[in-house]
């Protein structure tokens, strides 16, 4: 075994985003463009020499090379020891877990999350830090930097690792040491929930469907749902990880997850459903004939926490991406803790986190969590609600109903565009932001423009600052829409437009999302020229 240095270049397009570096398949698997970006994170964090790393992924397409390649030049930069999952996998949560209670300097994450896998899909590969989290901008900034710097790279030459088999093994002076992928996180969720009553409650003929949408959390699930808690054979579904997730798209809504919604709309429906993404940290939550936005879910479970044991003590705040609806703000003022708003993605999060500013967080993409990890975490979602569902003995929809008399309904949709040339993505976006100065008491569509903003953030904990997170517009009555590109595709630009509106009066609690928003969704089109800039008369998703 030899150290070998490649003598190579930069690479346009290496600059991460909000969950790390998301390409197409097929451009990672380019000649040095994976090795580029790994030695670029290398020399970002000040090298690896002497370090413990966590690496997993959620088994897409090119996972198994990519770990491979992943631990030659962690042998070749000198680290000490890599633990990775059984087969190369490991849910995100389960890999910020991990890092956590191994005491890890960092970890590799390999997914690109709710996107596609396959040859001619989607492929990521993400640092998170020491405290589990994902690498803020400072650490993103020093990678971005390395990878326009870079002329050479280091790999060991060696056969590869054998990650079939739990134990360890040695790739030159490297320790590497394969793990159950599901153990440890397993056993933290037996630590936070009370799973006797969990139990309790589906032997006494609670049904359950978990669909995991052939990704990671297909083992976990199956795990903790039907073994530790007795679920009957067969509540998980789709349960076997896939290279490229069945030929589906492992993103946990009413769109992708058709199957689960119809099954749960249906006249035999279980007690509850759930489903969760391709690495395992977004969720879907769903009763008989109850759907439950995201954004509504954050907010019930701030609302019930003090049912499940680990958060029985209260919260000691919640955060709350920007985007996500105000329900989450009702409930913490009803509580007297702080509520924060932060930009959109998770690394925001880990701050507030670790100061102990805030217990559980969430995002309006799916995504919900607590101080238990860094990252969002799907399938702990699915289990405090069952945990909450198995105290209040309430369906999910008398459940939400009970919330919505209590603070009122904060109707919301996001509206997604996908794959729309970035060029007229921008040119949306420069459109309205040099319209804002002026749009205070404008009339579009029926609705008075109140206040309108682009989103800027000081971090409370460290001071950081983030500027340009998204275009914020209110109208009179309490109704706002946000319009943001996205970071998570990896062609073109995806326009989200995030629509809401609140309703107080009991007797308007049970209609329509898109009836009930109507004219903000038309107000939406009016101020930002949609259908013009895009050449759509609709949107690609609704969530």
């Amino acid at each position: 075994m030899q150290i070998t240095t490649h003598a190579t270049q930069p690479i346009a397009g290496q600059k991460p985003g909000t969950s790390g570096l998301r390409k197409k398949t097929r451009v990672f698997m380019q000649p040095h463009f994976l090795e580029n970006y790994v030695q670029a994170v290398w020399n970002g964090i000040g090298g690896v020499a002497g370090k413990t790393l966590i690496l997993g992924g959620d088994g897409r397409y090119f996972n198994d090379r990519a770990c491979q390649v992943v631990l030659r030049m962690a042998a070749a930069g000198g680290a000490a020891r890599v633990i990775v999952g059984q087969g190369g996998l490991l849910s995100t949560p389960a890999a910020s877990h991990l890092i956590r209670k191994r005491k890890a300097d960092g970890g590799i994450i390999l997914s690109a999350s709710h996107n596609p896998g396959g040859p001619d899909a989607d492929f990521g590969l993400k640092y998170n830090i020491s405290n589990g989290g994902p690498a803020p901008e400072d650490v993103t900034a020093r990678i971005h930097a390395a990878t326009q710097e870079i002329s050479e790279y280091h790999i060991l030459e060696t056969q590869d690792a054998d990650l079939s088999t739990p134990g360890e093994t040695r790739m030159g002076d490297m320790v590497v040491e394969v793990v159950d992928p599901v153990a440890d996180y397993k056993a933290l969720m037996e630590e936070l929930f009370d799973f006797p009553a969990i139990a309790a409650m589906i032997a006494g003929g609670f049904r359950l469907r978990f669909d995991a949408m052939h990704a990671v959390t297909g083992p976990y699930a199956h795990a903790i749902l039907e073994g530790a808690l007795g679920a009957k054979k067969g509540s998980v579904v789709n349960g076997t990880p896939s290279e490229d997730f069945g030929k589906g798209h492992p993103d946990p809504n009413p769109i992708w997850a058709k199957d689960l919604m119809d099954v749960m709309m249906g006249d035999d429906a279980p007690d509850f459903g759930a489903a969760s993404d391709g690495d395992g940290d977004r969720n879907m939550i769903v009763g008989r004939g109850a759907y439950v936005t995201p954004s509504d879910s954050l907010a019930v479970l701030c609302a019930n926490a003090t049912c499940i044991p680990a958060y029985e003590g209260g919260l000691a705040g919640v955060a709350r991406s920007m985007p996500t609806s105000a329900a989450a703000d009702r409930v913490a003022e009803a509580q007297g803790i702080a509520c924060y708003e932060t930009p959109t993605g998770w690394k925001f999060f880990g701050t507030l986190l670790d100061a102990g500013k805030a217990t559980i967080c969430g995002e309006e993409s799916a995504g919900t969590g607590s101080d238990h990890v860094r990252e969002k975490d799907g399938l702990w979602a699915v289990l405090a609600w069952l945990n909450i569902l198995a105290a209040r003995r309430m369906s999910v929809a008398d459940i939400m109903a009970d919330h919505w008399r209590r603070y009122g309904r904060n109707y919301y949709s996001r509206h997604d565009y996908e794959a729309v040339d970035s060029d007229r993505a921008n040119a949306l976006m420069d459109g309205l932001r040099a319209r804002l100065d002026g749009l205070a008491g404008e009339t579009v569509a029926g609705l008075t423009v109140e206040k309108a903003d682009e989103f800027a953030y000081t971090d409370p904990v460290d001071g950081s600052v983030a500027t340009g997170q998204g275009i914020r517009i209110w109208f009179e009555g309490g109704a706002r829409v946000v319009f943001r590109l996205s970071g998570t595709g990896t062609e073109g630009a995806t326009i989200r437009v995030y629509l809401e509106a609140l309703e107080t009066d009991p007797g308007k609690l049970d209609r329509d999302a898109q009836e009930a928003l109507a004219d903000v969704i038309a107000a939406a089109d009016a101020l930002a020229g949609i259908a013009k800039h895009t050449g759509r008369d609709a949107p690609d998703v609704i969530t």
